[in-house]
């Protein structure tokens, strides 16, 4: 092959120096993904250099030339060869919009569980309080929620003072820290083979059974509905992913027959696990602070028509979360697009 060295040299340089720059970029930022184009532009540039080097090996001028070039070519393929999974870090966004929604999806059936015994517990303290109204005072041991619905309405609604005047967010947080300690102790009872937490979310609801049937038979529908609705459509389902994820414990425990060893179930839903809890900590904390800043007030400081439609946005949005939000994955660019992710 007769080729004008120097010439040779000149006109392919720039394209050497532009591989190199996206190999020190690679090399700097291990997380970094490409894009197809620039995937494609990746490896025409190292096939480019390989051609390049494979001219130029049979010259003994310019030593120095061509061990740039082997060096280039050796870093290029390391890259392009590379199968070590590589950490990707933290990233808040993708974690919320897309890895909470789809490991909730992923382990549904755990959730229609928590659901279906927290409705038991609803149906067995609503009925309890329709028989026998004395046990009230076992059902709900809150004192604000042992009088009578329709005295407290009064006394609520002709309230002259607010009562909460420089403790909001003192009560913000008490109730934050309260729910979220529940929660993870409602997980952490999956440990006693989901007996615990079958348990907790039974006791949750036979008293939310209990408190709606004594407000509706007293004819406050309508206050009840203003004064839960709001923080309740968070608080709740939170409770019950929490459910879900002690549900999860459970099963990875019991193994239901499967021929995996206990330390290998339990690391394959840990992560699932960990990513459920910590959304149901973020649940809560926005219940906290809607429960202080709004449930509380009521007419005519706030209609409760106003607070009704509050909550019911609320829960439209987290159903649509929770069943919409990160359907659409990079799977679905196409087979080709993963090839060249799986290059690099």
């Amino acid at each position: 092959m007769i080729i004008d060295l120097q010439r040779f040299v000149v006109a392919e340089r720039p394209c050497w120096v532009e591989l190199e720059r996206a190999l020190d970029k690679l090399e700097a930022e291990p997380n970094h993904r490409m894009r197809l184009e620039e995937l494609q532009h990746f490896h025409l540039l190292y096939e480019r250099a390989a051609s390049d080097l494979a001219k130029m090996i049979t010259f003994s001028a310019e030593p120095e030339t061509r061990r740039y070039l082997e060096n280039l070519i050796a870093r290029g393929y390391g890259e392009v060869h590379e199968t070590r999974q590589r950490q990707r870090g933290i990233l808040p966004l993708q974690w919320f919009f897309q890895t909470l929604p789809q490991t909730f999806r992923r382990h549904i059936r755990a959730f229609w569980m928590s659901l279906a015994i927290t409705l038991a517990g609803c149906a067995f303290g609503g009925f309890a309080i329709a028989l026998d109204p004395a046990s009230k005072s076992a059902l709900m041991p809150f004192s604000h929620l042992q009088q009578d619905p329709a005295k407290r309405v009064a006394e609520e609604e002709k309230a002259t003072e607010d009562r909460l005047a420089g403790q909001k967010t003192s009560f913000s947080a008490f109730l934050m820290t309260h729910n979220i300690k529940v929660s993870v102790f409602t997980l952490a009872l999956g440990m006693t083979w989901g007996l615990g937490t079958i348990v907790m979310l039974f006791y949750n609801g036979i008293m939310l059974g209990a408190i709606c049937v004594d407000y509706v038979a007293a004819g406050q529908g309508t206050f009840l509905l203003g004064w839960l609705l709001p923080h309740g459509v968070v608080e709740i389902p939170a409770i019950l992913i929490a459910g879900q994820a002690g549900l999860m414990l459970a099963r990875a425990l019991i193994g239901w027959g499967k021929r995996v060893p206990l330390k290998t179930r339990l690391r394959q839903i840990s992560q699932d696990v960990v990513t459920l809890i910590f959304g149901v900590g973020l649940l809560l904390i926005w219940a906290g602070f809607v429960e202080a800043f709004l449930s509380q007030y009521h007419e005519p400081v706030i209609p409760y028509s106003l607070k009704i439609a509050f909550g019911l946005i609320e829960l439209v949005l987290l159903c649509s979360f929770f069943c919409k939000i990160g359907r659409r994955s990079k799977y679905r660019c196409g087979s080709r697009l993963w090839i060249w992710f799986d290059i690099l």
